[in-house]
């Protein structure tokens, strides 16, 4: 991952569209990193500290777009995207969404943006606000459309953070980026009902949140064996797996939990 508090990459000019916790944390690196950069953003009480810090502020997402041959949207959903640009005028621009999409949705972007008169380049963050512009924190996102969007503008994009290409399908980024938050979204499910199940038990919480924390760590590889041609079986027999399953939901019934993450988890696991 390049050192993103430096100015590695040559300040070209860009335009970002949506300034939340994550296209504002984006912004910054990118002034940080000396790249002109104009700004939009549906609530302008949002725009004063990158004003401050040399942003430049467009009153309209029209106008925004105008500045720069490089536009990057980060709203909240793909209907805000569609609104933002309702009036731009596209020709001849790069446009780059970071905003979270369904892969059918990254295609129709993709289809709309081009009979604008722009190419067009996915975008799926993997990180949280805090990992942008960290060096070695793991944060990159994954791009999928046009490779010369992303061969042109590659410099650019890898200030914030590093950045995967992931093929010439506008979808593609999309569902890498919904595969895995769907994995991280039954991690911090399966996290809480741990949580909830020794809430009154008279256990230390930050203990448990170290055990907690230190078992998925040392199961997280196992994942990656699901990619196998051929998964290794499980040498647990279906008595004993069945059996678990039984008394976890016995445990969670005791504890007055709710056990509808557990049915649904034992059949996904087990492939039902």
């Amino acid at each position: 991952m390049p050192d993103n508090t430096t100015a590695s990459a040559s300040p070209a000019p860009l335009t970002l569209l949506g300034l939340g916790s994550m296209g504002a944390a984006f912004a910054r690196t990118w002034l940080a990193a000396g790249h002109p950069l104009t700004v939009w953003n549906r609530s302008p009480g949002r725009t004063a500290e990158l004003a401050a810090a040399g942003a430049r502020v467009a009153a309209t997402a029209a106008e925004a777009v105008a500045a720069s041959p490089l536009v990057v949207a980060c709203l909240m959903d793909d209907a805000s995207v569609r609104e933002a640009l309702a009036d731009a005028d596209l020709t001849g621009k790069d446009l780059v969404d970071l905003t979270t999409s369904t892969p059918g949705e990254s295609r129709a972007r993709a289809t709309w943006a081009e009979g604008c008169g722009a190419r067009f380049l996915d975008g799926g963050i993997m990180a949280v606000p805090p990992m942008v512009g960290v060096p070695q924190s793991g944060a990159y996102v994954f791009y999928s459309g046009s490779q010369e969007v992303f061969d042109s503008h590659r410099e650019t994009l890898t200030v914030p953070t590093d950045a995967r290409f992931v093929g010439g399908d506008p979808g593609a980024a999309a569902l890498h980026d919904v595969a895995l938050l769907s994995a991280m979204t039954a991690m911090f499910a399966g996290a809480r009902h741990a949580f909830a199940l020794v809430e009154n038990a008279g256990i230390d919480r930050k203990e448990f949140g170290a055990l907690l924390a230190g078992w998925l760590t040392a199961m997280a590889p196992h994942t990656a064996l699901f990619g196998e041609d051929v998964p290794p079986e499980d040498a647990t027999s279906p008595a004993v797996v069945a059996a678990g399953d039984a008394a976890l939901l016995r445990t969670a019934r005791e504890q007055g939990v709710d056990t509808a993450l557990l049915i649904a988890a034992a059949g996904a696991v087990n492939g039902v």
